[in-house]
């Protein structure tokens, strides 16, 4: 794919001003130049050129807020005048894998007062005997040459050590997380079996609970007032039961007083008709 289509590819429909990153790596610059890009990137980071071909630098625009710019693997040789020029707050560039023989190719530089990390790994400049330090006297902003300082201590990855930490965090926040829902977990489970306790004891009472059932559930502090509602509900319902027990053993009652007091009245009759049939003989 060649770079003017890749960068409308990686647009993605967005305007040039709202990208901050633009990686083009592995597409085809066909005369060795920069294509597609423009000063209408206003807001462009970082630029990623890496084994595009690119054997000249000329046509990069003027980007003010670029500060990473990956230029290795290509066949670049000179010309670095351009980027002092248009990209005045550049902080890392990677020419690694290019055409640079002589440190001399390198003096533009200079007047990048921000540039901070410079990889040349793979650069036949690299073979000089003084390299390193004819680099960091050239370029005495510099605090990285390849990835080492000037006392060759290893460069720290700044956004590296930034994931590290983000991803302990992370991790402790998932352990906290995970911690937590275990905890919510036992606490669900501790009230469903609570649930399904108080469940059981409310229909044993219901159902008529033995004396030892009323006593293992008063041991329950929690269930009390549940507890106390049952026992007046139950004494309202018997209560309620031992009423119309007595009603019903009053009706008896007088109903036997009835059928007594019927069966005098028909014994008192009947003497009272053979009193009359005496009487009546005797005045024959």
């Amino acid at each position: 794919m060649d770079m003017n289509k890749r960068v409308n590819l990686e647009l993605r429909h967005r305007p040039p001003s709202e990208v901050k990153e633009l990686v083009l790596d592995n597409c085809r610059s066909d005369d060795g130049k920069i294509e597609g890009i423009t000063a209408e990137f206003s807001n462009l980071e970082l630029l990623s050129l890496i084994n595009v071909g690119l054997s000249s630098v000329a046509e990069i625009p003027k980007l003010d807020k670029l500060k990473k710019l990956e230029l290795s693997d290509n066949r670049i040789s000179g010309g670095l005048e351009v980027l002092a020029e248009r990209l005045v707050n550049l902080t890392h560039l990677n020419l690694s894998g290019n055409k640079f023989k002589d440190i001399s190719t390198l003096e533009p530089l200079k007047k990048l007062p921000q540039l901070k990390s410079l990889d040349l790994f793979n650069c036949e400049v690299t073979n000089l005997g003084d390299y390193r330090e004819s680099i960091f006297k050239l370029l005495p902003q510099l605090t990285y040459l390849d990835g080492y300082d000037i006392d060759d201590c290893e460069a720290s990855d700044s956004d590296g050590e930034g994931d590290i930490v983000d991803d302990e965090d992370d991790e402790e926040g998932e352990s906290e997380d995970f911690e937590d829902e275990e905890e919510e977990d036992d606490e669900e489970v501790v009230a469903e079996e609570e649930e399904d306790e108080s469940g059981e004891d409310e229909v044993s009472l219901r159902d008529g609970a033995s004396p030892s059932g009323y006593l293992m559930f008063w041991r329950r502090p929690v269930n009390v007032q549940r507890f106390l509602l049952l026992m007046f509900v139950q004494d309202g319902e018997v209560n309620g039961d031992l009423d119309s027990e007595d009603e019903e053993d009053e009706e008896e009652e007088d109903e036997d007083e009835d059928e007594d007091s019927t069966a005098a009245k028909g014994e008192k009759r009947k003497r009272d008709v053979e009193d009359e049939g005496d009487d009546d003989e005797e005045e024959d």
